[in-house]
């Protein structure tokens, strides 16, 4: 299993790319980040000097969405990102969240989704693509070469993932939930003659290493966490209702939902999560030490998850690195004999 780092691209901007650089140290492989330009800075320029002070994580969005971007131009940005530090990039996509809410907007269709999953990948990909009634390539972008992950929870958008994207992002580390996920994804790629396990998958959530002692602690610094996903399980619950095929353990706790500031989003402390219980974070973080770690990570594992992206938003950023660094990844390494 790989493992990567969520990070927000909160100033000073030389902060995260220090954290970058040194989650490359620690052995992680993949260097995400928030994309929401109105909340904290600009993350495809933040990408272009990680990029250029490591030499092997790849680095994408978690999740950008086609409605605060123009398609061409974030297809561009990521061929020009390729060509110059090669092929290192990695589009997460979703229907959209705090950029657009934060700006009055909406998440888009998944139609939409769709269609700007296939015009991003293409372009990225050096293919011409059919767009606003042309077909457009990016002429120089032939050697580039870009994955799209779809990051969703109800049963269209997982649909759409499985029959569409080149991975699945799952925000969240329950594994309940990441079994039904995981199948409807696999199930929809191979209703749509697709191989299902060409598919990858990422489970992303606040991880925190730490003695049991402090779980208190530990939950109140990402409780925000359920929060943000509470924000897209309101949306699918008025979708579908309350009775659906969704299962009741990422939908129920959010009754107590009242209201979201999206000017506390992703932070400590966020006064409208207070509905969140510890038995949400605990399922859907991963707490304590770091054989609790292990434990879910063999767990997810074995339902197939290929990475475990850590959402890093609280005050044990440094030691949960050293500690995934020393301690996890080395434990989920396959070990083999120099000798025998």
């Amino acid at each position: 299993m790989d493992i990567g780092v969520v990070l927000q691209t909160t100033p000073p901007a030389a902060r995260v790319v220090d954290l970058a650089k040194r989650a490359e140290a620690y052995g992680f492989s993949h260097v995400w980040t928030f994309d929401s330009h109105i909340l904290w800075e600009e993350p495809y320029v933040i990408f272009s000097q990680i990029l250029n002070e490591t030499r092997n994580v790849v680095v994408g969005p978690m999740v950008t969405n086609p409605a605060t971007r123009d398609w061409t131009v974030t297809a561009s940005t990521y061929a020009t990102l390729n060509e110059m530090y090669g092929n290192r990039t990695v589009c997460g996509i979703g229907r959209g969240d705090s950029a657009v809410r934060i700006t009055n907007g909406k998440p888009t269709t998944l139609a939409t989704m769709g269609e700007s999953i296939n015009v991003i990948r293409e372009l990225a990909n050096g293919r011409g693509v059919e767009y606003n009634g042309s077909t457009i390539t990016l002429p120089w972008a032939s050697k580039s070469r870009l994955e799209v992950w779809g990051a969703g929870y109800g049963p269209k958008a997982l649909q759409l993932i499985g029959e569409t994207c080149d991975g699945f992002i799952l925000q969240l580390a329950d594994l309940s939930i990441a079994e039904w996920t995981i199948g409807s994804v696999r199930a929809a790629a191979e209703a749509a003659g697709r191989d299902p396990d060409e598919l990858t998958i990422c489970v992303a959530a606040p991880a925190y290493v730490g003695p049991v002692e402090d779980l208190a602690h530990m939950r109140d610094q990402v409780r925000w966490f359920g929060g943000m996903v509470g924000n897209h399980v309101a949306d699918i619950v008025e979708r579908y209702g309350e009775s659906s095929d969704v299962p009741a353990a990422l939908t129920e706790y959010i009754r107590g939902r009242t209201a979201y500031d999206y000017n506390q989003h992703g932070q400590v402390g966020n006064t409208h999560t207070t509905f969140v219980p510890d038995e949400i974070i605990d399922r859907f973080c991963i707490l304590g030490p770091v054989d609790a770690h292990l434990d879910r990570l063999h767990s997810l594992a074995d339902l197939g998850v290929d990475q475990f992206a850590i959402y890093l938003q609280h005050d044990g950023k440094d030691d949960t690195l050293a500690q995934y660094g020393e301690h996890v990844i080395p434990a989920l390494r396959e070990h083999t004999l120099a000798k025998r």
